[in-house]
């Protein structure tokens, strides 16, 4: 009679997709949380400068990522909420966080890049210096925090693109962490009365010492 034994490689086979699974879910939270800091911190840098003529005289303005779209900070939030959420849904749940969270990294590049070279709230700073509706800035420049900005988006990106391809590998939050859930509790030993001490104690703790 033959025995026909498991070869070595086969488990490492097995073993292949949960090892992929793992270095997916690392790189995922990597790209989410490094993507959304570097956008949030490229939202509060200095996009464009320029000046204004206010009183025969040059007046520097400056304009900040936030203040020339409000787009990419906005959906940062929304990708790191969409990578933590991933942990608390599975199935048809998870996919659809996970394409929530690749929409936000491409929603962020979009408006980063739509905006790169925008010149509106500096004009509407003109506007308020000069007193002028219908004034507009000039010497405008940019500055490159708003590829900066699309760089962060694109982490993003990827994030949502590995949680859609390996997400149903990752694992999800226990249910004994889940509300509502308690331990059951040990049935009370009943006293042996032959012990005095263990028949007070049990009445201290407010049981029958009887066990009836």
């Amino acid at each position: 009679m033959e025995y026909v034994t498991a070869a070595p490689h086969s488990r490492s086979e097995a073993a292949a997709p949960a090892r992929s699974g793992r270095r997916s879910l690392a790189v995922a939270l990597l790209f989410g949380a490094l993507g959304a800091a570097v956008v949030l911190l490229a939202t509060r840098q200095r996009w464009a400068e320029g000046t204004a003529t206010v009183a025969g005289g040059a007046f520097p303005l400056t304009a900040k990522g936030s203040d020339v779209t409000g787009v990419p900070a906005a959906l940062a939030i929304v990708g790191l909420a969409a990578l933590v959420a991933v942990f608390a849904v599975r199935r048809a749940g998870r996919l659809a966080v996970s394409g929530l969270l690749a929409l936000s990294g491409a929603g962020i590049v979009a408006g980063a890049l739509a905006t790169a070279s925008d010149s509106s709230a500096l004009d509407e700073q003109a506007a308020k210096a000069s007193g002028d509706t219908s004034a507009t800035v000039d010497a405008l420049t940019h500055t490159g925090w708003p590829y900066v900005a699309a760089a962060g988006g694109v982490l993003i990106l990827l994030a949502g693109l590995l949680a859609l391809r390996y997400g149903a590998r990752w694992p999800a939050m226990s249910g004994r962490y889940e509300r509502g859930t308690a331990r059951p509790r040990r049935a009370a030993r009943p006293a042996d009365p032959e012990r005095p001490e263990e028949i007070w104690k049990a009445l201290d703790r407010g049981e029958d010492p009887t066990g009836a």
